[in-house]
């Protein structure tokens, strides 16, 4: 999904929505389940929230 936004520079609306639900949800259980899981999964799930805000600035198309 990633590289396929970044490379037309814009989101589909079927994509958008999915990004929308997601983000809908909050970070609060993710955040948490990261936590218990320690620094390597912490990391990994920070590196996921920057890109999905990335996404998020995305246009849609």
């Amino acid at each position: 999904m990633v590289e396929v936004a970044l490379s037309r520079g814009s989101l589909d609306r079927k994509r958008s929505k999915m990004l929308e639900t997601r983000r809908a949800e909050g970070n609060e259980r993710v955040f948490r389940a990261a936590g218990e899981l320690g620094e390597p999964v912490r990391s990994y799930v920070a590196r996921l929230f920057a890109i999905e805000d990335l996404l998020a600035q995305l246009p849609v198309r």
